[in-house]
């Protein structure tokens, strides 16, 4: 029951500050369809949806385009997380905490490497090991969360806000690829 509200808890929070975190901007309304379609499979919609009327390009954007839109928020906020786990390690004087902090901005860097390669690969139509890139990129992610969770360190509210909403982006270009 507890992980029910907090899911529900997360998604309304999400909600709230998806036009905070994205931005918005107008879309003309035969592009809100396709956007709407590529969006719709994904676990948090709005959050799909928030990330791609974050950017201009989106209004002329195709499923490819899409989806690349996708991967370059995710890759955003991997910058973002590799930055707040730099500046948590800084601050950190616990040896092993500082160092999983460490290890997750290197991770995270290294996703967003993965990330861009995704890119590229989507562009030239090879959607197999696109998907394969972003994949990778979320087990980064995955380990940082787990290394945190299993060690009971708590991170700064923000932080782990920055993570779910990475978990939930890499699902929702996982989904859009996985349709071409």
């Amino acid at each position: 029951m507890a992980s029910f509200i907090h899911r529900v808890l997360f998604l309304v929070l999400l909600a709230a500050l998806s036009p905070v975190l994205f931005g918005t901007h107008t879309l003309v309304k035969a592009d809100d369809n396709l956007i709407k379609l590529q969006c719709r499979h994904a676990e948090t919609p709005t959050l799909c949806i928030q990330c791609l009327k974050s950017d201009p390009r989106a209004p002329h954007a195709d499923k490819v385009g899409i989806a690349t839109i996708v991967i370059n928020c995710l890759s955003s906020h991997s910058k973002t997380l590799a930055s707040n786990m730099t500046r948590l390690a800084s601050k950190e004087e616990d040896k092993k905490l500082k160092s999983a902090c460490h290890s997750c901005s290197k991770g995270y860097v290294k996703a967003n490497k993965n990330l861009l390669k995704a890119v590229s690969l989507l562009k030239i139509g090879d959607y197999d090991k696109a998907n394969s890139g972003v994949k990778s990129a979320l087990k980064y992610e995955l380990f940082c969360r787990e290394t945190f969770e299993k060690s009971k360190w708590k991170l700064p509210s923000l932080v782990v806000y920055e993570m779910r909403v990475y978990e939930a982006l890499s699902e929702a270009a996982l989904r859009i690829v996985d349709r071409f």
